[in-house]
């Protein structure tokens, strides 16, 4: 059981290294133009959006943007309410990853790994990004072969097997198991990653796939909340915005959970892909939605959190 875990552990560490190295080369590349971007195209929660998921689909993070945004909300370079469509937009944006993973890339790992190493050796900037994206896609499908291999050997691990099988029986502990597990690993894209995983040995069944992903979107928030603490009082607001946000989408779409699953199955039979799909659909909807909304929803967390924020 030790090793099962050690390995996992081992694999979960080239996810989120991959996903680092690759988000380093393409900051390198991008950030001068991404800040000025989110500094001055933001002005609309339409261009909020829009922009928050060129970002987040370019820094594979929407936890990174968040970051950044309440970065720039504490410094003053950004209000409260322009953040609202930004975080509309990280939703979207981080989905994208989870498409990416669904490509069959086994025979590509190598050579992207090989090639990345040597460019990282380099000392042009361009090709040492270049060479940080490739290495860093090469980790993460190495991770996301592990997740699959290790899938069957984790259920054999008593609390594992439990929190599975507890959750495929209830969507409520699926959020719940998505929430703890984002909140800890801090990262939605590796829980999705990790699910995809068991999905594909018929571990998971869909519904309760759909219900982690949904708990994934929360426990991401965990993040920027963190970044928050000891910021001003917009930056704080801005952090309670995407906890509200998310909370309310999943609440949103709780109920339809089985009609989701049931449209992915008409996409397409691949079980990863189908929850791939569904994630997308799910932000995609939820941005939408909110979005005309954005003003009220602004003036709603002013209203409950601006005396303690």
């Amino acid at each position: 059981m030790i090793e099962i875990i050690t390995l996992f552990a081992v694999f979960l560490a080239i996810f989120i290294y991959g996903m680092t190295v690759m988000r380093i080369g393409l900051y390198n590349l991008s950030h001068q133009k991404l800040r000025v971007i989110l500094l001055k195209m933001t002005n609309t929660p339409f261009k909020g959006m829009l922009i928050g998921t060129i970002v987040t689909a370019i820094l594979q993070s929407s936890s990174a943007v968040m970051v950044i945004t309440i970065g720039f909300i504490a410094a003053g370079l950004l209000s409260f309410k322009q953040s609202i469509g930004i975080i509309l937009g990280t939703n979207i944006g981080t989905t994208l990853t989870a498409e990416f993973l669904t490509f069959d890339l086994f025979y590509s790992i190598f050579p992207l790994l090989i090639i990345g190493a040597i460019l990282l050796l380099t000392n042009h900037l361009v090709s040492f990004s270049s060479g940080a994206m490739l290495f860093g896609l090469g980790c993460l499908f190495v991770a996301m072969n592990g997740f699959e291999n290790l899938a069957d050997p984790l259920m054999t691990i008593p609390v594992v097997h439990t929190s599975i099988a507890l959750a495929n029986e209830n969507g409520l502990i699926g959020i719940g198991l998505g929430t703890l597990l984002t909140a800890i690993i801090q990262s939605s894209t590796a829980t999705t990653g990790i699910i995809m995983g068991f999905m594909s040995e018929n571990l998971v069944t869909l519904p309760s796939g759909i219900a982690i992903i949904f708990g994934a979107n929360i426990g991401t928030c965990i993040t920027a909340f963190i970044a928050s603490i000891g910021a001003n009082k917009e930056a704080k607001l801005a952090a309670y915005a995407h906890i509200w946000l998310n909370i309310l989408g999943v609440t949103l779409f709780f109920p339809f959970i089985s009609f989701l699953g049931k449209f992915a199955e008409a996409l397409t039979s691949l079980p990863d892909v189908q929850l791939a799909h569904v994630s997308l659909i799910f932000n995609l909807l939820s941005s939408i939605i909110a979005l005309p909304l954005a003003g009220l929803l602004a003036a709603f967390i002013v209203r409950i959190h601006g005396k303690t924020a």
